[in-house]
């Protein structure tokens, strides 16, 4: 069984949970290897579990596996080429291993036809170990095994982290210095200062871009409430800037956040704030004579001085006066420091889940996610959301991990990815588990088997379709990398 892995753009929406924008920034170049040791560890996981349902679900039937392999130890899709792997060991009648090439993983189920072994000789009697001497009712359970165990994985993983971590959300009363919008934020009609109260017809009681991606792109609302200078109004949605939201470039965009000042929480040692006389506490307040009270102003204003000395006004403990300082901004336009996060400033609240409360609310959570992605699905048959804007492959799936080794985030993600393989793992194309399902299915129906060389030509146009598609999705990550796309 082969583990496929493409992403599908709804997962730029948000968190399952409302995760605000982090707001405890080191201005430092990204820990690559952070990312690429996260991506390996999720992947390890997801492809063991999936296959390891398939796994469990052949030994509860009866069925041989003969092999148990995470990634594959060959040059997919070719079995017979480069046939080698990292690691092995035979125990019982089971080969584990891990392969070199790092695109998947898969079981091999004696008796039966994948991507890794030819079909049983149709002349001879299956053993009674083997796939094919199986009901229908069992074979379609070991199909079902993988995706079964990712949907158990993923709400079991939305459900711990709410156990363990809880929610940490900003009610709407509590954002006191308003929101900041950035430039998508603004396209959109928002402006710094406003206090968000509605997105059509549902009250934002809690700052939440999450919810608002979700209004705006899969339940298609186009008015919000704000109360911006003491008024409540409401405005329209400018269309184009919506649009612009499903983009790849916009995956990133968090629209708005709440405003905080910018108080140093730690000074980077050797960085140009360290040679300063910027101290831990400072609160910053001005950029070559202009207000930058909030750590949002200091950002934008920051991007425009990359390389450049600059004067930045502070105060200091409980002093109104503003002292100067001298600051050369790097060559990206930041000075080596820590801001205090907006919960240190801003009166957040915390929902703590006991175990009991937890479960019902991951599947909750889960089953949100999943409907979201249905809707991406159904907006991209409709031409509402492009193919080239909303697939990605392994590129995509490691931008998500933060370059800092969070664990909340790492298991948020993990949970997500869990669904998502789920689900992919799911579409009728031959040589996915969601292929081999539509065959017994029919089977099933007809109370006829397929014929061997019908199914070697739709397994083949499986595998081309596949490949075509790891190809597109993981060309697109390559074009977006480049520039290009």
């Amino acid at each position: 069984m082969l583990s496929c892995f493409l992403l599908n753009q709804i997962r730029f929406l948000g968190w399952p949970n409302p995760i605000l924008p982090d707001t405890n920034i080191v201005f430092e170049s990204m820990a690559t290897i952070s990312i690429i040791a996260q991506f390996f560890l999720c992947l390890s996981i997801l492809i063991v579990l999936h296959e390891g349902g398939h796994y469990l679900a052949a030994r509860m039937t009866g069925t041989r596996v003969d092999k148990f392999y995470l990634f594959f130890d060959f040059l997919f899709p070719f079995p017979d080429k480069m046939n080698f792997s990292l690691w092995k060991k035979k125990i019982g009648d089971t080969e584990y291993g891990i392969g070199w090439f790092p695109m998947g993983g898969y079981v091999a189920i004696a008796g039966m036809q994948d991507e890794t072994q030819d079909a049983p000789d149709p002349n001879r009697e299956p053993l009674p170990d083997e796939y094919m001497a199986k009901s229908k009712l069992q074979k379609l359970f070991i199909m079902l095994g993988g995706v079964i165990v990712n949907f158990i994985l993923g709400f079991l993983i939305y459900a711990m982290v709410l156990w363990v971590w809880g929610e940490e959300k900003l009610p709407t009363d509590n954002a006191k210095y308003g929101i900041y919008a950035d430039e998508l934020g603004q396209e959109l009609g928002f402006k710094d200062g406003d206090t968000v109260l509605k997105v059509g017809n549902v009250t934002m009681d809690y700052l939440d871009r999450g919810v608002l991606k979700r209004q705006l792109t899969v339940k298609q609302q186009d008015e919000i409430t704000v109360k911006r200078d003491g008024k409540t109004m409401t405005f329209k949605v400018d269309e184009t800037a919506k649009k612009k939201i499903m983009t790849y470039k916009a995956r990133k965009s968090q629209l708005i956040g709440p405003r905080f000042p910018f108080v140093l929480h730690e000074i980077t040692a050797k960085s140009p704030a360290d040679e300063s006389d910027l101290m831990v506490g400072d609160r910053i307040v001005s950029v070559n004579d202009t207000s930058t009270v909030y750590f949002q102003d200091f950002a934008r204003k920051a991007k425009h001085y990359k390389d450049t000395e600059i004067t930045i006004g502070y105060q200091r403990g409980e002093q109104d006066t503003v002292l100067f300082t001298k600051v050369t901004l790097d060559k990206d336009g930041k000075m080596g420091v820590v801001s205090v996060a907006a919960n240190e400033i801003l009166e957040f609240e915390t929902i703590e889940y006991g175990l009991g409360e937890a479960m019902p609310a991951g599947f909750h959570d889960g089953m949100e996610f999943i409907k979201d992605q249905f809707a991406a699905f159904g907006m991209m048959f409709s031409g509402d959301l492009k193919v080239t804007e909303s697939l990605g492959g392994f590129g995509s799936i490691g931008g998500l991990f933060d370059p800092k080794w969070d664990w909340h985030k790492f298991w948020i993600i993990t949970g997500m990815l869990s669904l998502i393989l789920a689900i992919m793992n799911l579409l009728p194309i031959p040589l996915l588990d969601g292929g081999y399902v539509m065959f017994l299915l029919i089977e099933m129906v007809t109370g006829r088997e397929i014929p061997e060389r019908i199914m070697n030509v739709l397994l083949n146009i499986g595998l081309y379709l596949i490949l075509g598609l790891m190809i597109f999705a993981n060309g697109m990550d390559i074009l977006r990398f480049i520039g290009l796309a």
